[in-house]
């Protein structure tokens, strides 16, 4: 059986996503091969790539040279700006959510994919987990009346991920692409959008889905909580059902998440979950900042 060489991958960002979660995915293999990394700051992008035996690229240009895929872990207005150039350039891309941080960006960006016809994937890490999978599997075949979901913890009061974009954006855009993937997936699209609170402190999402299931959503990164609560339950004449993030272990993730990007990236068949789901997400996203 004849094996497809690995995808050659090019890193943009060194920060700490980069250097706990992509680099080492993507270095892992054996689909993908981390072939360089960039970073706006070299010393990092220097050190992230010599302990994953990977090149440390001198500018995006070289980069681009060295990979045939680029995944991009940097802040969204970043990685909007970037990684059209790559697409033109004739580059798969993984993409973190949300893909922009306004509109026009995820538009621009979208437009950039569309027009140069590459594989697109987003890392929305919950959905190559076996059991999101299975409960959207059974959400299909559910009547549901209406659901609750959650995702609150206390990341963005410091450490790590309380970072620039995340503390003047809030819980919305970092949290909220999960949450409204999800309900999108299972109830259907979302026809009627409400929200109450302050994003950086705590917000509540009512969507109204065609058919008329109606979902609530409570997302937070500013509680003090020994450790995050989330997931979704769905509500309906047959009972409960449920997805309780707790049960999601990412390590399980990754190698689905890497495995499905170089498919993607050999056969030039988009994923599921593509530049147009994420552009789907930042519409949500824009109607309800506004």
């Amino acid at each position: 059986m004849l094996i497809p060489r690995p995808v050659e991958v090019g890193l943009v960002g060194a920060g700490p996503w980069a250097a706990t979660m992509h680099g080492p995915v993507l270095a892992a293999g054996p689909q993908t091969r981390l072939a360089a990394v960039w970073s706006r700051r070299p010393e990092a992008a220097e050190q992230l790539a010599a302990r994953l035996g990977a090149h440390a690229a001198g500018s995006y240009e070289e980069l681009l040279d060295r990979c045939e895929a680029v995944a991009f872990a940097v802040p969204p207005d970043v990685q909007a700006a970037l990684a059209p150039r790559a697409a033109r350039a004739g580059k798969a891309l993984l993409l973190d959510k949300p893909i922009a941080l306004d509109l026009d960006g995820a538009r621009a960006l979208a437009d950039a994919v569309e027009e140069s016809g590459v594989v697109t994937q987003l890392v929305l890490t919950k959905r190559y987990h076996r059991s999101t999978r299975a409960f959207l599997a059974a959400a299909a075949t559910f009547d549901a009346a209406g659901a609750r979901a959650c995702y609150l913890h206390g990341a963005f009061l410091g450490g790590a991920m309380a970072t620039g974009w995340r503390l003047t954006r809030g819980a919305l855009y970092d949290l909220g692409p999960h949450l409204l993937d999800l309900v999108d997936a299972a109830l259907g699209p979302v026809e009627e959008l409400r929200a109450a609170g302050d994003s950086r402190r705590w917000i509540e999402l009512t969507c109204v889905h065609r058919g008329g299931a109606v979902s609530q959503l409570s997302l937070s990164g500013a509680v003090g909580l020994p450790s995050s609560r989330a997931g979704i339950d769905l509500f309906g004449p047959a009972g409960l059902l449920t997805l309780d993030f707790g049960t999601v272990d990412h390590e399980e993730c990754w190698p689905v998440l890497r495995a499905e990007f170089a498919a993607a990236v050999r056969s030039g068949v988009p994923h599921a979950l593509d530049v147009r789901r994420g552009l789907m997400v930042q519409e949500l996203l824009d109607r309800i900042s506004r």
